[in-house]
């Protein structure tokens, strides 16, 4: 078929493979791209990205925009210091490092050092260190690696004194947490899969805890808690600060169950079982501090946007709970303990406020914030007397402030200087009325003075599942896209966690469609307010995101110009067949339940093209690493699109290489926003001034 102009689009086999659904025949043609180490597969993705990129080539300012990419991303980038006996420990990116470096610092006064540097780890730069904890005594670093974007991880350990790195390897690990205590720490891991890449084969089940002690192969790890009862349960060890309180956090998603069980051993008596401390899996628990025989939680049960109680461990009970700080009317993001108080981060209309507490909940005072936006860290120990935090907003770059614990007073401890200027850009929040009425919120970022003109090029961005909040984030890509004016919009989608639980549930299972129509009318606000106009919008998102946006575009092919589904969730039908899918059935249920099976149906992206139709012009965007949302979703995709698409409306496929569900590192991430801003203002007519 034609790809617009001279380009030809591959020839895709068709197979006549046919699934029966509750007595309904559903034709999958493209079964065979599932298996994405065949050669067949292979040499189809090759051809996919040949034909994307001879497109791209052709394009005389596509080198341009990457420039500028480059230029605005680079800028010194931090984490929020962590203290941990009087070290502090932190990453840093000078600019265009591929990956962060990790570093130490002795005290306040002391000079940083480098830890580690995981950009020497491989010639690409595409090893990531993916978590990081350091032991009690500050002796030793645990810290697992990823290869090419993948969410398989192996645990490495450092001496931090003498920076030499142990010779155990810690395999098989994902999903897991890192939990010191004694001379050696509990993890999460799978057993090895029975293929080395990403096959149907691969369900990642049976997770199980293990203790690692020091010096020792990975063979000799003592097994701490298994369920084979429950295969497609996730099992997190935790420990109290004291070491005193092994906790297991269980989750169920499986089965659709949005909260996670508790279970904890008390390691100074030598508790040898774990006791449950909640056993049902409705609702979220998270232990925060702990002091003495009482754990300090912070809960969503019996209170959607959260509250924080105090749990005697010798009188677990639910009628002994005491609550030491009640719900509120906004939802509380996180809650962290340093210093002996309690960080509470909550959101006003999608902003975060943060207020301190005593230990016992007792309020003391409110953090002002530099403006509207986003503020995260506060981590530090029981004698912390400062904590960090970082604060951004859409036209802020992220800025670490130092909080004195005893003065309550904050100030600024790093900043960056960003090649752009703030001052010329506005951040408008606007409310509109979905299908329903709801009134949903959403950010409008864009150069000041930009007219009502209905015809501004407009990118419209949406996620709204999983209880994900799309908080006021600085991205320097998006910036380059406005410098150009264009508009920035941010829809706060129901699905998502921007007002607590509530709003959650009013986007997931049988209520999914709500985040469709909140979406469509977010486009739809933006026509009747003269920002822009079908022409010039681009919608984009990514993973769940990239469902909605599979979704909206064949529901309302007439919406947009230009659609980037990325990494997303296309086909409904068979998600939880893959890796670890079968955890989404939380979120959107099961074609293997006769309720949810129609419901589904009613939306995949992959089902619900058209023959004869005119779609957006479409570039899919994935990843050959991606175990999270296998690329067997959009190579179906972007197959039946071309097979059924109609007009001059290009629809192409960008496939990463050593890359995953995100990019595997600085340089991938800013050539993938060049193929994309590329193929935006190619299909908008517009060329850019950069």
């Amino acid at each position: 078929m034609n790809a617009g102009g001279n380009l030809k689009y591959p020839e895709t086999r068709k197979c006549d493979h046919v699934d029966t659904y509750f007595g309904k025949k559903i034709p999958d043609p493209y079964r065979w791209l599932e298996d994405d180490n065949a050669t067949e597969t292979l040499q189809w993705v090759d051809e996919q990205n040949a034909l994307t990129n001879s497109f791209l080539e052709s394009i005389p300012f596509r080198a341009k925009i990457r420039a500028r990419l480059e230029t605005i991303y680079n800028y010194p980038k931090y984490s929020p210091p962590c203290e941990k006996t009087g070290y502090f420990f932190f990453t840093r990116n000078n600019g265009l490092q591929n990956q962060f470096v990790h570093y130490v610092q002795k005290g306040l006064d002391g000079n940083p050092e480098v830890l580690l540097d995981p950009n020497v780890m491989s010639a690409d730069g595409t090893v990531q260190i993916r978590e990081w904890e350091v032991s009690k005594d500050a002796s030793f670093m645990a810290y697992s690696i990823v290869e090419s974007g993948s969410d398989w991880q192996e645990i490495r350990i450092m001496d931090i004194r003498t920076r030499a790195i142990l010779p155990e390897r810690l395999k098989w690990v994902k999903f897991s947490t890192i939990a010191w205590y004694g001379d050696g720490f509990y993890y999460s891991r799978y057993d090895s899969p029975p293929t080395s890449g990403i096959a149907l084969s691969e369900k990642n089940e049976n997770h199980r805890v293990f203790y690692h002690t020091l010096h020792t192969d990975q063979g000799a790890d003592e097994l701490i808690f298994e369920d084979q009862a429950h295969p497609q349960r996730f099992h997190m060890p935790g420990i109290t600060e004291d070491e005193r309180f092994l906790l297991l956090y269980i989750l169920d998603s499986s089965i659709g169950k949005k909260g996670n069980a508790l279970l904890i051993r008390d390691l100074s008596n030598n508790e040898v079982v774990f006791r449950p401390l909640i056993s049902e899996f409705d609702d979220f628990f998270w232990v925060i501090d702990s002091n003495g025989d009482k754990l300090t939680i912070h809960t969503s049960r019996n209170a959607p946007n959260g509250r924080v109680i105090c749990v005697n461990t010798n009188n677990i009970d639910e009628q002994s709970w005491q609550e030491i700080i009640p719900e509120r009317p906004e939802p509380v993001e996180s809650i962290n303990a340093a210093g002996g108080k309690l960080f509470l981060a909550y959101l006003k209309d999608v902003t975060h406020r943060i207020t301190v507490y005593d230990a016992a909940g007792h309020f003391e005072n409110d953090i002002a914030l530099p403006a509207l936006g986003t503020a995260e860290g506060f981590v530090g120990e029981k004698s912390s007397t400062v904590v960090f935090y970082t604060f951004e907003s859409f036209t802020s770059p992220p800025m670490n402030y130092k909080y004195d614990i005893a003065s309550c007073a904050s100030e600024l401890f790093q900043s960056s200087s960003v090649d752009f200027k703030p001052d010329n850009f506005c951040i408008e929040q606007v409310f509109y009325a979905s299908a329903d009425g709801t009134k949903i919120p959403m950010f409008i970022i864009c150069k000041k003075g930009v007219q009502r003109n209905g015809q501004n090029p407009t990118l419209l961005y949406g996620y709204g599942g999983f209880g994900s909040i799309l908080n006021p984030k600085f991205d320097p890509l998006k910036v380059a896209w406005m410098e150009q004016g264009g508009i920035y919009a941010v829809a706060n989608l129901r699905g998502g966690g921007e007002y607590g639980e509530r709003w959650h549930e009013a986007g997931m299972k049988l209520e999914k469609e709500n985040v469709f129509a909140d979406f469509i009318a977010a486009a739809g606000w933006l026509f009747s307010s003269n920002y822009t106009c079908s022409d010039k919008l681009v919608i984009n998102g990514r993973s769940n995101g990239g469902l909605l946006i599979g979704a909206v575009m064949t529901k309302r092919p007439d919406l947009c110009k230009v659609a980037i589904p990325s990494v997303g969730v296309m086909d409904m039908l068979r998600f939880q067949k893959f890796t670890i899918g079968w955890a989404w059935q939380t979120e959107y249920g099961s074609s293997d339940d006769a309720t949810y099976f129609p419901y589904l149906l009613g939306y995949s992206p992959l089902h619900n093209l058209k023959d004869g139709v005119q779609y957006p012009a479409t570039l899919v965007t994935t990843a050959d690493h991606d175990d999270r949302v296998v690329p067997a979703h959009s190579f179906k995709f972007i197959a039946t699109l071309q097979d059924k698409q109609v007009g001059d409306n290009p629809t192409f496929i960008r496939i990463e290489k050593k890359s995953g569900h995100g990019a595997s590192n600085t340089s991938k991430r800013i050539d993938e926003a060049a193929d994309v801003y590329t193929f935006i203002f190619k299909n908008l007519g517009l060329e850019p001034t950069y």
